[in-house]
């Protein structure tokens, strides 16, 4: 995960160098010599919330073993096997999706009974999605 890492570090320097050039442009050339805040902030907080992705991606990097992506010595054959389980089909994405539009929907009108509905279909749809390959405690 290092490799992940430094993507998110180089991601996070680069929108803060990019605020300051914001900053500095939307100064100069304004015409009430008023530097523009939405613009700086946003790429401030983009730089930060990049950091705090790099900074989690390499505390865990120290916690788990070298993965083959992170060893200058790796070959290709070294990340051979299986990757996890992918379910083949699911309907529960398209279920989290629209209620989630229905949320956004109940939001844009500011229906309240509506966005209770829309939360009770998606937090139905995350729980039919997390279990939907469980099969019991006692079954083998």
């Amino acid at each position: 995960m290092k490799v992940e890492a430094r993507i998110f570090y180089m991601v996070a320097a680069f929108a803060v160098v990019m605020a300051v050039i914001y900053w500095v442009m939307t100064a100069l050339y304004a015409t009430d010599q008023k530097a523009e805040p939405v613009g700086i902030v946003s790429l401030f907080l983009t730089g930060g919330l990049a950091f705090l992705a790099g900074s989690y991606m390499q505390f865990v990097s120290r916690r788990i073993e070298p993965r083959p992506e992170d060893r200058e010595d790796a070959e290709i054959s070294d990340g051979a096997g299986e990757l996890g389980f992918f379910s083949p089909g699911s309907y529960w994405p398209i279920a989290m999706a629209a209620s989630a539009a229905l949320g956004g929907l109940a939001l844009a009108f500011f229906h309240i009974w509506l966005l209770v509905m829309a939360l009770v279909a998606l937090l139905i749809a995350i729980g039919g999605l997390v279990f939907e390959y469980h099969t019991g405690p006692n079954h083998e």
